[in-house]
């Protein structure tokens, strides 16, 4: 048990608050602020038993609650996993169940939880932070980044054929099912996938079973769960989940099919799924609800224009440990500077950092000479996954740069190949 004094900037009151762990009986307590917070539809038994199967044995003891005598009023938790990086798959601190009691907001709290957090991962020896924002205002405030974006697409299917030359391999087969019915196949292939994809993270069963839930009452008023899985002559090639939603007009079928998720590690494959889904008879859009910014769809739609696309930010990266974290990254080139962090809640962060790393590695040391580039740890938390750019926050005045051309050689180091993708909100 920790006692944390907190000054809210926004009041300029002082407030002490307690910060500790919890007991595996005070978890409804978690769940009933939590879910009043994030304004959760359903009631605390039935949030209980959903999250505990995700949340249970080492996972618990992974929460934080901020108290008010005998009174839980905020909480946050993390998940412990094995994320795609760049570099390789690395543990990652899947930050959670963030949220503050109606009553005590604007009083601290927030702010006692995320540092006592940060604290906590750095002596567990996490050096990196991720999570999804429900209100991109807040996390900023805490060294977060916004690392990466995908997009929702969408196609009418008349205008949804592929390009001629689309890899199309005659002896692949597609098989509909029930997703209990091929999930070793399911878990396989996004085993497969979560080992390079950066931003996906490996699932356990409790994951699995909260994405293949199909209870009714939680279908949104579409279909049940489909699963459609490709198969070569060496077995599984890829898969997809989704459901269908009826509905008729005056001039005949206005279905929807909402493609859940789309994995293939080859590009035949993926063509034989986009063929399956953008063929279903009666259907007039199809949605893919969460794609890489470089969905091969762009590439291999016959007409690209013809897509409808609604970005959004995904991913938020908190370097916990700078030194840590940039030492385990890998570096697309050769590079060397010394950038200058600020970090107002991690002070083990602040100050000078010689970065000399190549695609052997790299090393990361204090340094004491005249900073290259200077920026908060948020910003270079935004960078770190390779999608966004440290040129494009030079351009728009949020990190300054002392020798000319820093950024733009930060940038070609901390290129990835492909676009980040989690698809998948924790």
């Amino acid at each position: 048990m920790t006692n944390n004094p907190v000054t809210d900037p926004s009041t300029s009151r002082s407030a002490e608050w307690t910060v500790r762990g919890i007991d595996r009986d005070e978890f409804p307590e978690v769940a009933r602020v939590v879910g009043e917070a994030l304004l959760s539809p359903s009631d605390v038994p039935t949030r209980v038993e959903r999250l505990l199967p995700i949340m249970d044995g080492p996972g618990l003891d992974r929460i934080l609650v901020a108290v008010d005598g005998d009174e839980v009023v905020g909480a946050v938790n993390s998940f412990d996993f094995e994320m795609a990086m760049p570099g390789g798959p690395r543990q990652v601190a899947g930050v959670t169940g963030v949220g503050v009691w109606p009553t005590h907001r604007r009083r601290g709290v927030l702010s006692a939880l995320m540092r006592r957090q940060l604290h906590d991962l750095r002596e567990a020896g996490e050096s990196v932070a991720a999570l999804w924002a429900s209100e991109g205002g807040i996390y900023g405030r805490f060294g977060y980044g916004a690392a990466s974006m995908e997009a929702e697409l969408s196609i009418a299917t008349p205008y949804a054929a592929l390009r001629a030359d689309a890899p199309r391999d005659p002896e692949l087969t597609v098989r509909m099912a029930e997703p209990g019915q091929v999930r070793a196949e399911l878990e396989a292939l996004f085993r497969q996938e979560a080992a390079s994809r950066i931003g996906r993270f490996q699932r356990s069963q409790g994951w699995w079973d909260r994405l293949l839930r199909d209870a009714p009452d939680e279908r949104g008023g579409n279909g049940p769960l489909w699963a459609v899985v490709v198969s070569g002559p060496e077995g599984p090639q890829g898969y997809a989940l989704y459901r269908t939603r009826a509905d008729w007009g005056s001039t005949g079928p206005q279905s929807e099919l909402r493609v859940q998720e789309l994995v293939s590690p080859t590009p035949a494959a993926r063509v034989a799924l986009y063929e399956h889904v953008f063929g279903r008879d009666l259907i007039a859009k199809v949605v893919l609800e969460s794609t890489a910014m470089d969905d091969p769809l762009w590439s291999l739609a016959a007409d690209r224009q013809r897509i409808g696309a609604v970005p959004g930010t995904a991913l938020w990266v908190r370097l916990v440990d700078v030194r840590a974290a940039l030492t385990e990254r890998a570096y697309a080139a050769p590079v060397e500077a010394v950038v200058e962090v600020s970090d107002r809640h991690a002070p083990w962060n602040a100050g000078r950092w010689r970065i000399k790393g190549d695609a052997g590695g790299a090393r990361v040391e204090p340094a004491e000479s005249a900073p290259d580039l200077s920026l908060d740890v948020s910003h270079l938390g935004a960078a770190f996954l390779g999608q966004h750019t440290l040129a494009a926050q030079l351009a728009a005045g949020i990190v300054t740069e002392h020798t000319p051309g820093t950024a733009e050689r930060l940038d070609a180091a901390l290129r990835v190949p492909h676009a980040p993708l989690c698809s998948v909100v924790f």
